[in-house]
């Protein structure tokens, strides 16, 4: 075992908008999302191993080790590219459980992203984003770290830039369970496809999971309406999380500061390159 410990950003994303445009014949759903990365998210903190043991020492005490993504990723990544190597993981969590914000799969995607650097394992971003996709649908847009179009189950991704804004993060206090949403049978299963294009211009803003999430879980409502007062309030993912866009970082922490006591919220700016990424650059230059 080696003394460094290294620390790896896991930004949180937002679904700009969301339709469900089908089914596929192995019951999976195919989607049209954009994914918004943001500057802020969970830590996950590595140190390697020379023995090949992978191990987690911190992280959610409501999900065992052995169902952790990150644990699981790193497994993966071993499996893949044949390493001998191990690590320690330690996970910080700031990204809410089920609020739609990609927690678990940006956990997974930095832990393949920092250890095939650590493990010295060379394998190329496809081979990364391969590895995510088998993990959970959402884990390669962290790997490829773009704010991205996004179509398929959420894999096939197209790099956007987006201008830069803020957002407020509303979280109802609620984990949604993302099962629950994809199952029930009132939910929009066959809105049109759409463009970028049409994205691009403002006209796709609606999140199909909204309707079911707001009639289910009467939190969610709320944290929407208390959100809705400020700007046009909408759901993230499948989660429960609510957003709303703004202007700067002023604005985003007056609405903040007004927060009701049953709700928490905070301030991110929305990002087109990953933190994960740049904290590679950093870390191979130096």
């Amino acid at each position: 075992m080696t003394d460094a410990w290294t620390s790896w950003p896991a930004p949180a994303k937002l679904n700009l908008f969301l339709h469900i445009v089908g089914r596929r014949a192995d019951g999976f759903h195919e989607l049209q999302t954009v994914f918004q990365l943001l500057d802020r998210g969970d830590t996950i903190r590595l140190r390697v191993r020379e023995d090949g043991i992978v191990t987690r020492i911190a992280g959610l005490e409501n999900v065992a080790p052995e169902n952790d993504l990150a644990v699981r990723a790193a497994l993966a990544l071993q499996s893949a590219s044949g390493c001998k190597s191990g690590a320690d993981i330690a996970v910080e969590k700031r990204i809410p459980s089920g609020g739609g914000l990609g927690g678990g799969s940006s956990d997974a995607a930095t832990v393949l992203v920092a250890l095939n650097t650590l493990w010295n394992t060379g394998l190329s971003e496809d081979a990364l984003a391969e590895i995510g996709r088998i993990l959970g649908a959402d884990v390669p847009v962290f790997v490829r770290g773009r704010t991205a179009w996004a179509e398929g189950v959420g894999e096939r991704l197209t790099p956007v830039d987006l201008p830069q804004r803020w957002f407020v993060i509303v979280d109802p206090g609620i984990a949604v369970p993302t099962a629950s949403l994809f199952l029930a049978p009132e939910l929009t299963r066959d809105t049109p496809p759409t463009t970028i294009s049409r994205f691009l211009e403002g006209m796709e803003t609606a999140n199909a999971f909204a309707p079911v999430a707001r009639a289910r879980y009467r939190e969610v409502a709320a944290a929407l309406d208390w959100l809705g007062q400020f700007g046009d309030a909408r759901l993230s993912g499948s989660g429960g999380c609510g957003f709303a866009a703004v202007e700067t970082q002023r604005e985003a922490l007056a609405i903040v500061a007004q927060c009701p006591p049953q709700f928490r919220a905070w301030a991110a700016r929305g990002v087109n390159r990953s933190p994960l990424h740049e904290a590679l650059e950093e870390h191979c230059r130096g």
